[in-house]
């Protein structure tokens, strides 16, 4: 059994606009959210009616093994409140092509697999899952077939930007 909801590493925030950040290397270091330095969010966060948010940093955090006893790939963390539960993948990269969009693919997917895995994933029933990128804010509407398959493949909603509305 995975913790996925460890005490020492939760983070709250009811602001009505906060951003999610990971310093650069080393590996290291953990996601965590801010509500004052703008200019370190790779996801910005609206929260219009300023609900009470939780992030848990996964990476760098939660140990999530494959069964030959090796660390898997995790993303970065999650939001959660009410029913909803908001996997996220952040990325400072402003490369050409689709290489870090698949590698972020990859990530939520191998966490979000893990945690359905859990009895905790019974008790949201809005499932989503972003890929934040600082250097590429913009939606690519050419992933429009990975988002769909991401949705029957894993049962989470996709969206590729770096702005995560709370609704």
């Amino acid at each position: 059994m995975i913790d996925f909801f460890p005490k020492k590493y939760k983070q709250v925030s009811n602001k009505k606009r906060f951003g999610i950040c990971d310093t650069p290397p080393p590996p290291a270091n953990k996601a965590y959210i801010d509500d004052a330095n703008g200019q370190s969010w790779i996801a910005v966060v609206d929260n219009f009616y300023q609900d009470l948010i939780v992030f848990i940093p996964v990476d760098n955090c939660i140990e999530i093994r494959r069964s030959d006893g090796t660390m898997d790939n995790r993303c970065d963390g999650f939001l959660y409140y009410d029913d909803t539960v908001i996997f996220v993948e952040l990325k400072q990269r402003n490369e050409k092509g689709g290489k870090w969009i698949k590698e972020a693919d990859n990530q939520l997917r191998v966490t979000i697999g893990h945690f359905e895995k859990e009895p905790q994933a019974k008790e949201f029933s809005v499932k989503k899952a972003y890929i934040a990128n600082s250097d590429r804010p913009r939606f690519r509407t050419s992933q429009a077939i990975r988002m769909d398959n991401f949705l029957t493949e894993t049962g989470y909603s996709l969206r590729i930007e770096s702005r995560i509305q709370i609704s």
